[in-house]
């Protein structure tokens, strides 16, 4: 089962997080299929950076988003699409 949520990096007492898919039992910090976003909470105001399309993409396709990634995800709306001219 594939699951979208968070993977570590960042030096020690600095972590910065990518939001990641992966398969559900691989490790935290293991090889991710796809990287679908970056979360930094130790900036003041932290900062969260989301590919919705391609996250829409991987819900659909049987992904399952971790609590900690829903929240990230209803935190930061997504962007208007541009109307056609």
């Amino acid at each position: 089962m594939l699951m979208i949520r968070l993977a570590r990096f960042g030096a020690k007492k600095k972590p910065t997080y990518r939001v990641v898919v992966i398969e559900k039992e691989r490790a935290r910090d293991s090889k991710a299929i796809e990287v679908v976003g970056h979360y930094n909470p130790v900036a003041s105001p932290a900062v969260i950076e989301l590919q919705h399309e391609r996250i829409e993409h991987w819900v659909k396709s049987g992904a399952q988003l971790s609590d900690t990634v829903k929240r990230l995800v209803r935190t930061v709306p997504k962007p208007a699409e541009q109307p056609a001219a």
